[in-house]
Parts: structure tokens; sequence; C-alpha cells
């Protein structure tokens, strides 16, 4: 394993981006966003996705190049277009809109669509929580969950997030799949050669499985069976649907060059806590001690900072499967 500092791994990040058909200044900002999972403990969505974010711009299934842009449709409502690039840049840019406009009509809502794999959704609503907004922000995925009682994959992993800002320490935040673990521990468990456990998914035939190739060929298992599947709905419906984005259903892999574009959508809230109440943080607080004052109880996030305090001192690990992936591409491609 090569250790590499928190600023070695962006670099190594940027420069592979640039490497595969991606803009110096996008492959900046995608290299900040795989750094910033990978330092949280969030591997899924770290470096292990240059593998196939390489793919996809080599195959122009990304494009390296595009640069996202936004359109106020209404007071509270900015629509942004990701124009089949990279959904940082485009996620970026309605971050710093809702930025404005939250505070002042008190809610705002961002509609990202023609966009791909947007990474950790939490980490993105961080930066809302920052500003002193409370986030929230749903993203479809390729098809990889059947809805309840059926065989067919309808639903993506369709992430949901929450973030809200707390008074003197990092935000609280709410991030999961609505599958029991993200699509992305399997893809690192492929690229390691290593068996997934029981329960994660089932393969094509509908039979469980530990193999994470014949995984990645099936369906994910839900989270709390058929709740699990009515969320994925709800997440499905805002992302899709209602901000112009493609169907799970209807979108191509994430993880190979196969297909055209993935026109995925999300969807992002910002609200203002400050035009209902002038002690939001103070209220904060007191349930955050009414959580942590209990043994064993910790807010939802904090492991994630723990995971970055560790990750500032020693760095991170780059897994040599991947620096052989990468030199097999980049062969391939030359």
């Amino acid at each position: 394993m090569r250790r590499l500092s928190l600023a070695e791994a962006r670099v190594f990040a940027a420069e592979t981006l640039t490497r595969f058909a991606t803009a110096p200044d996008i492959a900046a900002v995608v290299a900040e966003a795989l750094v910033e999972a990978e330092a949280s403990g969030l591997k899924g969505h770290g470096l292990v996705r240059l593998e196939t974010y390489a793919i996809q711009t080599l195959a122009k299934k990304i494009d390296g190049h595009a640069r996202p842009s936004a359109r106020r449709v209404a007071p509270g409502l900015v629509a942004v277009d990701a124009a089949h690039g990279f959904a940082y840049p485009a996620v970026g840019l309605a971050l710093a809109e809702l930025m404005e406009m939250a505070p002042v009509q008190g809610i705002a809502m961002a509609g990202i669509n023609r966009s791909g794999h947007c990474g950790a959704v939490g980490l993105h609503l961080e930066k809302l929580a920052a500003r002193g907004l409370v986030g929230m922000m749903f993203a479809s995925a390729p098809a990889s969950i059947a809805p309840w009682g059926g065989r067919k994959a309808v639903f993506g992993t369709n992430p949901i997030a929450f973030a809200a800002p707390m008074p003197g320490r990092p935000a609280v935040v709410v991030d999961l799949s609505v599958a029991k673990v993200a699509r992305g521990k399997v893809l690192a468990a492929v690229q390691k050669g290593e068996p997934i456990p029981e329960g994660w998914a089932v393969g094509p035939d509908g039979e469980p499985t530990t193999d994470a190739k014949t995984a990645l060929a099936g369906t994910m298992l839900p989270m709390g069976d058929a709740k699990g599947t009515a969320l994925a709905l709800m997440v499905e419906i805002f992302s899709t649907a209602l901000v112009g984005g493609a169907l799970s259903a209807e979108q191509p892999s994430y993880f190979d060059g196969k297909g055209g574009p993935p026109e995925a959508g999300h969807a992002i809230l910002a609200i203002d806590p400050s035009f209902f109440a002038d002690d939001f943080l103070p209220r904060m607080a007191t349930l955050a001690g009414l959580i942590e004052g209990q043994d064993g109880a910790r807010l939802p996030g904090a492991s994630r900072i723990a995971a970055r305090a560790k990750a500032e001192a020693e760095g991170v690990f780059v897994d040599p499967a991947l620096d052989r992936a990468l030199e097999r591409l980049a062969q391939e491609g030359a």
C-alpha cells in the first residue's frame, strides 16, 4: 500500500484525472471531493473511483471538459445543467446558488440534471451547514434495487442526506443509501478480489451471493425490506422526475464505459432556520446533549470527524491494484 498525505493524494487524483481526458481545473474539483471522501472513511466514494472515472472519460461517457450552468427558474428554484460532465462542479455551482438564495427567501431548492455519480452526498451538505443552513439532498443512481416483491431492478441505491449546523462544533450529518450498503463497497471488493458479506446483494438469478462480481451483475438488497424500497421511490421521484433527470432504470452503469451519459439527477434543499426561530443553535446543542449523554450513543457523522483527524495525521493509502488498473487503462488508451 502506498501512503500519501492528503495534499499528495489531491495531486495524485488530479493528475490522474487530467491524464484521462479531464480539464485541469475540473480535475482539481473532482480530486478534492474524492480525497475528502477517502479521508472521511467513505472509501467507496474515494480514490477507488479513479479507475471507473478514467474508463468513462476515455469512452466519452463523461465529458471531462464540460462546465455546468445555472438558471434561476423561480425566486426559490435554480436549475443546474451538468452538461454530461462530472457531477462535482455542478453540485458546487448549485451550492453556491443556494447559499445566496436561502438566506433571502428562507428556503431554496436546486435541481441538477444531465449529471452522473455525485459521490458522498452528506459531504456536499456540510458546506451548507457551515453557512448556517439546514440541507437535504436526494440523488439517483443506475438501477440496482428491485421493488419489494419484484426481481428486476427499478431503483438505484438512491442516497439521501441531511445536515444541520451545530454551535461551536462540526455539523450533524445523516447520509444513507437505501441499499443495505453503498454499491461502491461492492466495487471496491471487485477491485481487491475479495468476497462481500452475505446479505448485501443477490445475483442475476435472485439468489444470495458473496461474490462481488456476481453482486454487481445482480441487485442490491434494500435496508428495511419493504420500507427501504418505499424510501427509494421517494428519492427516485425527487432526483429524477421532479428535476428532469433520467429514471434509474434508464441510466447506464457508473462502473464501465458502455452506453451514453448517465443523465442522472440530484435535488438539493437549503433552509435558513432563523426564519422560524432565533434559538435554533441552542436547541440543537440541547438535542445533542440528550443523545451524547447516553453511554454508547453518538451523533451521526461523528465517525467521519475522527476519520479525518486520523487521515490528516497519517495520510491515506493507495491500493496497488488501483495503480495497476490505471496503468493498464493508460496503455489501452494510448
